[in-house]
């Protein structure tokens, strides 16, 4: 397994080793030793799987009490998968980084807590499956808005009209009235 730093040192590309014949292929999608040695010491509690139609954008989201390190990886078609640094105590708060995740590449993405998290379908279909370290709290759920001017997320060529948003999706927040209360809580996480 090879884990890389992207530009966002806390967020990890992780790249598995995979073996494959005719037959089909084989490869290792969590390994404790491993990820440890690359500075990953978490415990996962929840495994999610969602399906979503090319074109549905989902994020940017976070949880404001029992945020989540999500370790997250697609099993069919692809995304651009997207973290953006909400630690207000960083060099890099407000920066995002993006990755294509595929069931191709068959990369895995590291999205520690302290970062909102979310991606956009670039394939017809595509199954999205994520390890968390927390426990799913919508009450402590937030979303900052995909477009938000003071990010500047490129999401390529799809045009903003075509996006398959939910609704709490299309009315997230800014990052800027989001940072009050991102002061309180995120500045905890290690940078």
């Amino acid at each position: 397994m090879n884990i890389t730093d992207t530009k966002i040192p806390a967020v990890k590309l992780i790249e598995p080793k995979v073996f494959g014949d005719e037959r089909g292929f084989f490869m290792e999608t969590w390994n404790e030793k491993a990820f440890r040695e690359a500075g990953i010491n978490e415990t996962f509690v929840q495994d999610n799987h969602s399906r979503s139609v090319k074109n549905t954008l989902r994020g940017l989201h976070y949880q404001i009490k029992q945020p989540q390190g999500k370790l997250v990886r697609v099993t069919r078609g692809e995304v651009f998968d997207v973290a953006v640094d909400l630690r207000t105590n960083s060099p890099t708060f407000g920066q995002w980084v993006g990755e294509y995740l595929s069931e191709e590449n068959k990369r895995m993405l590291w999205v520690p807590p302290g970062f909102a998290h979310g991606f956009l379908v670039t394939s017809e279909t595509a199954d999205f499956q994520y390890k968390c370290t927390d426990f799913y709290a919508p009450e402590y759920e937030r979303s900052i808005a995909w477009n938000d001017p003071d990010i500047g997320i490129d999401w390529g060529a799809v045009a903003p009209s075509e996006l398959l948003l939910s609704g709490k999706d299309s009315k997230g927040s800014s990052l800027a009235s989001a940072e009050p209360e991102l002061k309180e809580f995120y500045q905890q996480y290690p940078v």
